[in-house]
């Protein structure tokens, strides 16, 4: 009886360890688990705390680009301002000086067109073959042909057209701040005799002009200027007869002083 008992307590001792050893492994398991768990949560944990600060470092940089922003959208709206301010006084200035650059023009215009008138009256004794007056590009041009003025191949004004020069010398006289360009013209046949060529008659058409303007009629000869201009710059077809006759002759351009125009153009 004895001997039973004590195999029975035996097995009860031997089962009783095996059970509390295979519990202990189980229980080291969960707590190895439990450990890996833990090092992957404290793991997690502080990359979730890197991340974190990385936001607040963006979320900080994203407040001050805002900052940023507002100032330069407030500096921005400031100067647009001050830039449409700007435009709107620019915009009346030069509205003003347009309407400055308009009325002097006009004036030019005027004085042009009513000296004009009275350089026409002055000749309107004088035949239209033998003179005329027209305004191109704002200057008044008073052309004289060479049958009015002088023989073929010379430069010696005849007596009729020292008339014609007194009557626009006494207009020229009478006229304030007007230049004043004599320019000569030939057609294009070859020169002979006196004069070595077109240009020396030209020139010397126009210098015998301003002579008799100066010298006979007294108008300021700081006001004139004599050009010979050759075959170079006709006005008719030089192939015919009319052509060339109507290209032989003396130009007389009178300029308003400019000077106040240029003035404000250059503004």
């Amino acid at each position: 009886m004895k001997k039973y008992t004590f195999l029975f307590l035996s097995s009860i001792l031997v089962f009783s360890s095996c059970v509390s050893k295979k519990k202990l492994i189980s229980e080291q398991k969960k707590v190895q688990n439990l450990q890996t768990d833990s090092t992957r949560a404290y793991a997690s944990l502080k990359d979730c705390n890197s991340n974190l600060k990385d936001c607040i470092l963006k979320v900080g940089d994203l407040e001050k680009g805002k900052l940023q922003i507002q100032k330069e959208m407030s500096n921005l709206a400031s100067s647009s301002q001050t830039t449409i301010e700007n435009s709107k006084m620019t915009i009346e200035e030069q509205a003003k000086r347009l309407q400055a650059l308009q009325t002097l023009i006009q004036s030019q215009k005027d004085i042009v067109n009513k000296l004009k008138k009275t350089v026409a009256d002055a000749l309107i004794n004088f035949k239209p073959d033998e003179l005329s007056v027209s305004i191109k590009d704002g200057k008044l041009y008073v052309s004289l042909q060479e049958k009015l003025l002088f023989k073929s191949g010379s430069a010696v004004v005849d007596p009729k057209g020292k008339e014609a020069l007194k009557s626009l010398a006494t207009v020229l006289s009478s006229t304030q701040d007007i230049s004043v360009v004599i320019e000569g013209h030939t057609d294009n046949v070859p020169m002979k005799g006196k004069y070595e060529d077109n240009w020396s008659l030209s020139t010397e058409r126009a210098t015998s002009i301003v002579r008799i303007l100066t010298n006979d009629y007294k108008v300021d000869a700081n006001s004139i200027i004599a050009s010979g201009r050759s075959e170079f710059y006709p006005v008719a077809d030089n192939t015919t007869t009319e052509g060339k006759a109507k290209n032989r002759r003396t130009e007389i351009i009178l300029s308003p002083n400019l000077s106040e125009l240029f003035k404000l153009i250059n503004q």
